[in-house]
């Protein structure tokens, strides 16, 4: 009893703890765009498609929580369990959705923040993509499980033997999240790559995400051991997938700015006068910068 009491809490500490973590990463990147008046080293890419991807996410924890159908099929699906969401999954899908609103808007309407243009406005096709292609699966499931007869059935024979039900569009939604998490990162580091700099990019918002990955991954696997069963994570694959990708991401963004490219980004600031407070682009409006987005 008292071992089951004090992993309860440390699930609750770590859950409000990442909570934290993961919420103040979304602050660094607009307060160091707002500091310099320019977003110019970053291109809208990331911001753009981590909005699909927060507001996925969003909507399927809402329905894990508060849906007694998503509930009982879930349950029904998984031997009697209830899923692993919490509250501070639903609070932190929603505040990251919004701040993920204010960080696009910097990139669409420079001018009501006073900065400078920037071609990292413009979002790159293979986002534009990405971003259009999730939102086709999600309807196209969404229909398939409108015209089920059975979508609104709970009985295991029904959810459990191929049946469509509203459980298979919420994980159609929340898999947008994941895959929007497993390519949202990618045009930064290649824009890092070819500017062999980091400059423009905060790294403060790469550790916060780091850390609260870790404690995500430890608060999913202390809920999973209590209820004696790991299909807590099996049926909740978007939050694991999250912490673990994102940690992947998280190093080699270290790795960049710390290894690879932390002599590049010192002299920039030294020899041109740069710093987190100075913009980037030239006096013809062009940031070398962003001459190397990705198209």
């Amino acid at each position: 009893m008292a071992d089951s009491t004090f992993l309860t809490c440390m699930s609750y500490v770590f859950g409000w703890t990442y909570f934290i973590c993961w919420s103040l990463s979304f602050y660094p990147q607009s307060i160091l765009n707002f500091s310099r008046k320019s977003t110019s080293g970053t291109t809208i890419d990331f911001p753009l498609i981590n909005s699909l991807g927060f507001f996925a996410y969003t909507v399927s924890n809402f329905a894990f929580v508060y849906s007694p159908l998503i509930r009982a099929q879930y349950a029904a699906r998984y031997k009697g369990l209830t899923p692993t969401v919490q509250l501070n999954d639903i609070t932190f899908a929603f505040h990251g959705l919004i701040l993920c609103f204010v960080t696009v808007s910097q990139y669409l309407f420079p001018r009501a923040w006073g900065f400078a243009p920037s071609l990292g406005s413009r979002p790159s096709r293979f986002i534009l993509g990405t971003f259009f292609g999730c939102v086709a699966g999600a309807l196209i499931i969404i229909l398939r499980v409108w015209a089920s007869p059975v979508r609104n059935d709970t009985s295991g024979a029904a959810v459990t033997t191929g049946g469509w039900v509203w459980l298979d569009a919420i994980y159609a939604v929340s898999y947008v999240k994941l895959v929007v998490t497993l390519i949202k990162y990618t045009p930064q580091v290649i824009v890092n790559y070819r500017n062999r700099s980091t400059e423009g990019w905060s790294i403060l918002q790469i550790l916060l995400d780091f850390g609260g990955g870790i404690l995500s991954i430890a608060q999913q696997a202390i809920d999973s051991y209590q209820q004696g069963d790991w299909s807590g994570i099996t049926g909740n694959p978007v939050k694991f997938a999250l912490g673990n990708v994102s940690m992947i991401y998280d190093l080699v963004f270290i790795v960049q700015h710390y290894v690879l490219y932390r002599r590049a980004t010192g002299e920039k600031a030294d020899g041109e006068g740069n710093s987190d407070s100075d913009p980037l682009l030239r006096e013809d409006g062009r940031g070398g910068d962003e001459e190397r987005r990705i198209q």
